[in-house]
């Protein structure tokens, strides 16, 4: 299985804070048809896989983050990678790949052997990104979307890597 490195990035991944819940909420609307409320993300503060990419251009701020936690698994833990967005002008710089090392990473430590994700049928880059690090589909979710589009379901291995 080929795994993706996360590329060289200029910017540091580091936990959530709530004085980053407003750019996450931004970068929300801006990226996803269906955002999520701002609450959802308050709720998420303090879980190790709240992350953030804060990228070191002058004046910059938060470019991406990822929401990952772990989610009932019949008995063995099951990662679960809910949400992940760049900034559509920090897109190709790494940050994707950056945010999904780490957060599989913050899934692993805490016990997590496999790491399931949704991802809209549509949306190529994103599965590129998910294929690259591993992910392989498991089954089609009919109208997962409230326009109607269809979910993939991607689970991935985090036993027997390298490293993240």
């Amino acid at each position: 299985m080929t795994v993706a490195q996360p590329a060289d990035v200029d910017a540091t991944v580091r936990r959530a804070t709530r004085a980053d819940l407003l750019a996450v909420f931004r970068i929300e609307e801006a990226v996803f048809q269906q955002p999520w409320p701002y609450s959802a993300f308050e709720r998420q503060l303090g879980t190790p896989g709240f992350l953030v990419a804060e990228a070191s251009d002058p004046g910059a701020a938060v470019a991406g983050y990822v929401v990952a936690d772990e989610v009932p698994g019949h008995g063995r833990p099951l990662g679960h990678v809910k949400n992940l967005a760049v900034r559509p002008e920090y897109r190709g710089r790494g940050l994707g790949k950056a945010l999904l090392s780490r957060g599989m990473a913050a899934l692993a430590s805490q016990g997590a052997r496999s790491v399931k994700l949704e991802v809209r049928e549509g949306n190529d880059a994103a599965r590129g990104l998910y294929e690259a690090f591993g992910f392989e589909y498991v089954r089609t979710l009919p109208g997962y979307y409230a326009d109607g589009e269809d979910a993939y379901v991607l689970v991935a291995s985090l036993e027997d890597r390298d490293g993240f």
